[in-house]
């Protein structure tokens, strides 16, 4: 276990008592000796831990005080590098770039021992199936998103059949092959996938749509869960 990660663990431990604990009793629920424990806990108490007490009468953290910044355990770290490489390799230009950026800024700031568990992840991403090539670019998308603004689309569906939407995108999602935009429909009244592949034409609009993000996504969601449980019920009969 590396220091950094032992270090989060006593600050964790630590949390979960609301009296003074032994020192005896953090380094038997650690694994680690009494000295490495005190040492520990100076180290913590150095870096603005407000931890009370002393050996032989007990430890308590006091309320309030907050880890420092981009203190990972060793497996968020590799939950983070597995996603951004996933990002990286599975989603459009500028996204992956992001992702990149993203992931050298987070380790240009981290402890030198998890530096070096960032650079020695063993957590591969494998090889991607080939994609569909979007014909849009899907950075716009997501901009229209993070703003709630409406959208102009020309769309082709599954049978060539074309059309002109006006719709309110308020998810986007990524997988292997391809990316769905999850949108209100005007024309349809109701919640409509579109394949960003099969949109041919995007104009961004300056109306912003009358209702917040966050709420149609809880609504579509509760939508799409009642049509599984449907799909579902009508399997069993």
């Amino acid at each position: 276990m590396s220091r950094s990660q032992r270090l989060l663990d006593l600050i964790q431990l630590l949390r979960s008592y609301r009296f003074p604990v032994s020192g005896a009793e953090l380094a038997e629920r650690l694994g680690i000796s009494l000295r490495t424990l005190y040492r520990d806990i100076a180290t913590l108490q150095q870096q603005g831990a407000n931890i009370e007490g002393e050996a032989g009468v007990g430890y308590m953290l006091k309320p309030g005080f907050m880890l420092p910044p981009l203190m990972f355990s060793e497996e968020e770290l590799e939950a983070l590098v597995l996603g951004m490489r996933w990002v990286a390799g599975r989603t459009d230009t500028q996204m992956a770039v992001a992702a990149s950026s993203a992931l050298s800024r987070i380790a240009a700031v981290l402890p030198q021992d998890l530096r070096d568990s960032l650079d020695a992840n063993a957590l591969l991403i494998g090889p991607a199936t080939q994609r569909m090539e979007d014909r849009v670019d899907v950075a716009t998308l997501r901009r229209a998103i993070r703003s709630g603004h409406k959208v102009n689309i020309d769309y082709c569906d599954q049978n060539g059949q074309g059309s002109q939407r006006l719709i309110w995108p308020f998810a986007l999602g990524y997988f292997d092959r391809v990316r769905v935009l999850v949108a209100w429909c005007e024309m349809r009244q109701d919640f409509r996938h579109f394949r960003t592949d099969r949109i041919l034409a995007l104009t961004p609009l300056e109306e912003r749509y009358p209702r917040r993000r966050q709420l149609l996504l809880a609504e579509w969601r509760k939508v799409v869960g009642v049509k599984a449980q449907t799909i579902h019920t009508a399997d069993k009969n």
